[in-house]
């Protein structure tokens, strides 16, 4: 019974569903109020991003004609469902899911889930922006993802386990430092912000992958990116930084997840947005670069 208790509470409560969905909307605001600081503009309230779910919430959802209206419901809460697995198996502060062997593969492919439905969305919408959109995702997920992968295989190859407890526990080395880079190459395109906000270039193609969606699917693939920002900067502080069960280890936790997001904010903000081209060759020129570094390290050391 503890067990399927440890399981819900991780699930629904944190770092999952209600945690990491409030911490979630706190890092966009951060995200939206610090771009608009370095903008000379005020930016929102931290409630906003909030308010902005809710309001997509009493929307009504259109569903174009011609339309799969199953598929068109189904993506986006696979998604956000993909998302809060995947919370729940990062062994951050406060998370009382124990690890099992085997988990870093389970958390690989649950956090590739949110990209795969965003393609499929696209495609799915019989949309000619949301196709663009879409292939702009695949073509950028087939990028960044090499980076990233080998950032975190690199640490399981030093740890000589698939268990993030494990992997999570190994002091820091030389390693890490190149993981470190590798992993932050990725983060940006993981996240789709600039310079690889390719796929949902608002100015070019409305609102790719998105441009057919509404009402409460599109409520969902927000909640899903709110999910996802908190998994992916979760799993950074727990395999880069001195993340512990006390009450440092929170602080430490939090106070890192914030620092990366500001870090990804101002390389947007200072940045403008590449062409997809451009992208795939920088993931595989010098994301390559990092990622090999990374493996041949971790079998060195």
């Amino acid at each position: 019974m503890s067990g399927w208790w440890e399981f819900g509470f991780a699930l629904l409560i944190w770092p999952g569903l209600i945690g990491g969905a409030a911490l979630g909307w706190l890092l966009v605001w951060v995200q939206r109020k610090l771009a608009a600081r370095l903008q000379g503009r005020i930016g929102p309230p931290f409630y906003q991003p909030f308010f902005d779910f809710v309001k997509l919430l009493g929307k009504e959802a259109v569903v174009p004609g011609g339309v799969n209206q199953r598929l068109l419901y189904a993506l986006p809460l696979i998604s956000a469902a993909a998302a809060v697995c995947a919370l729940g198996l990062i062994p951050v502060p406060g998370n009382p899911m124990p690890s099992f062997a085997g988990d870093l593969i389970v958390l690989l492919y649950l956090l590739e889930m949110p990209a795969l439905c965003e393609v499929l969305a696209g495609y799915s919408s019989r949309s000619l922006y949301g196709q663009v959109g879409s292939s702009r995702e695949a073509i950028l997920w087939l990028a960044y993802n090499l980076p990233f992968l080998a950032a975190v295989l690199s640490l399981a190859i030093q740890a000589k386990s698939l268990t993030l407890t494990a992997i999570a526990a190994v002091p820091l080395g030389p390693v890490h430092l190149a993981a470190v880079a590798a992993f932050l190459f990725s983060l940006p395109g993981h996240l789709k912000r600039n310079p690889f906000s390719i796929p949902n270039a608002e100015q070019e193609i409305v609102a790719g992958p998105f441009t057919e969606y509404s009402g409460v699917p599109l409520a969902c693939f927000e909640l899903s990116h709110g999910l996802e920002l908190v998994a992916l900067v979760g799993l950074f502080a727990v395999l880069f930084l001195p993340v512990g069960r006390t009450a440092i280890g929170w602080l430490v936790y939090l106070v890192g997840s914030g620092a990366l997001v500001a870090l990804i904010t101002y390389v947007a903000t200072a940045t403008a947005r590449l062409t997809v081209r451009h992208a795939f060759r920088f993931y595989w020129s010098w994301g390559a670069c990092a990622a090999i570094l990374a493996l041949v390290m971790a079998g060195v050391w």
